[in-house]
């Protein structure tokens, strides 16, 4: 190495330190692990005005769905889709009854969803989302948007069962 180049080197300012991508920051084809359950985040689902994302995961051929919100500390909830059925999002009832549990009606907003990858709603738009748990602490969530109803089932997920494995 001659001594200019090592002369530069002292000057030069030292490469960035790549900060690595949080759960929230995850996209499609990234890699996650949720309750010791390696998944690939298919989709992306995120509602402005709020700090939380849906993410669509895929572990083979079972699909589940990661909602992550910001708020004092990360809190996270797994879901898997449900049959069933709700015919006007006017008359969304403040309590539901399914398979022998009564679900609570905890929280009800709508908002502007952008989407990205394989996702319930394969386009954005105007979504309404209620989220409902029962006495159990399991979770019930319904999304509406463009005339059409989805219902999830899940439970919270602590954080320390969460972690990024790969992201590009």
């Amino acid at each position: 190495m001659s001594i200019w180049k090592r002369i530069g080197n002292l000057f030069s300012k030292p490469a960035p330190v790549e900060v690595p991508k949080s759960m929230l920051q995850l996209s499609p084809g990234d890699i996650c692990e949720v309750s010791l359950v390696t998944y690939e985040v298919t989709g992306r689902t995120r509602t402005d005005g709020r700090n939380a994302v849906v993410l669509t995961l895929r572990d083979g051929s079972q699909i589940a769905y990661l909602h992550i919100e910001q708020r004092e500390q990360l809190q996270y909830a797994l879901y898997k889709p449900i049959d069933g059925r709700l015919d006007d999002p006017a008359e969304v009832p403040s309590t539901i009854e399914l398979d022998g549990h009564t679900f609570y009606l905890e929280e009800e907003y709508e908002g502007y969803v952008a989407v990205a990858g394989q996702t319930a709603f394969m386009n954005g738009g105007e979504q309404h989302v209620w989220q409902f748990q029962s006495d159990e602490s399991r979770l019930l969530r319904v999304e509406w948007q463009n005339g059409r109803f989805m219902l999830y089932e899940g439970e919270r997920v602590i954080s320390g069962d969460v972690k990024v494995i790969r992201a590009s």
